[in-house]
């Protein structure tokens, strides 16, 4: 039997990292969100270690001021990974996490593959069609993050964010999660756009 990608040693030194007190919203909480998601659609999944892995590594590195996390967290997971996984699985995984920066599914080279991204982009994007305290909650604890940033630029940046997911044709790329959360997460991103505008 091969040995689990992440074990008790990755898993204590990812759970470090998002335990940071900087992290409000970008923590453990949302990998352990995301990892309940998993094991919930796991039998749709072809490589659901592989998802479990990119879910612990997806925000591994998280600094608010930074542009490339996704880059600097799959360089984490290549290193982390290595001689767990094969090149062309570790690879996979890095993709998954470097296309969380525009949740827009890699291409994988197999469909199945390119199954397991868009249910791992849609885990992620999950909190969108939350419950309005929910969803409110989330974009609290993100504003935290960003505490640095001035108000009227933050209004403007986020606004700029959330409009371009609800000017998409679809949120979610799986019908799953299209059923699921689509109307309440354009529910929520409207709101939040009034409510930065105002």
């Amino acid at each position: 039997m091969s040995a689990p990608l992440i074990d008790e040693a990755i898993r204590a030194e990812l759970e470090a990292l998002y335990r940071a007190p900087e992290r409000h919203y970008h923590n453990l909480s949302h990998i352990e969100a995301l990892l309940g998601l998993a094991q919930e659609y796991r039998p749709a999944l072809s490589d659901p270690d592989a998802i479990e892995a990119a879910i612990w590594l997806h925000d591994a590195i998280y600094d608010s001021r930074a542009k490339d996390n996704e880059v600097q967290s799959a360089a984490l997971a290549r290193q982390m990974l290595e001689g767990r996984a094969d090149a062309g699985r570790l690879a996979r995984i890095a993709a998954m996490i470097e296309a969380t920066a525009t949740h827009e599914v890699p291409a994988l080279g197999h469909a199945s593959a390119n199954h397991d991204a868009a249910l791992f982009l849609d885990m992620d994007l999950s909190i969108l069609g939350a419950e309005p305290d929910v969803f409110d909650a989330y974009e609290q604890a993100v504003r935290s993050e960003y505490a640095w940033v001035e108000e009227p630029a933050w209004r403007a940046g986020r606004r700029a964010v959330m409009q371009a997911f609800l000017t998409r044709q679809h949120i979610f790329h799986t019908q799953a999660f299209r059923s699921r959360f689509e109307a309440m997460a354009r529910e929520n991103l409207a709101r939040s756009i009034d409510r930065l505008a105002d």
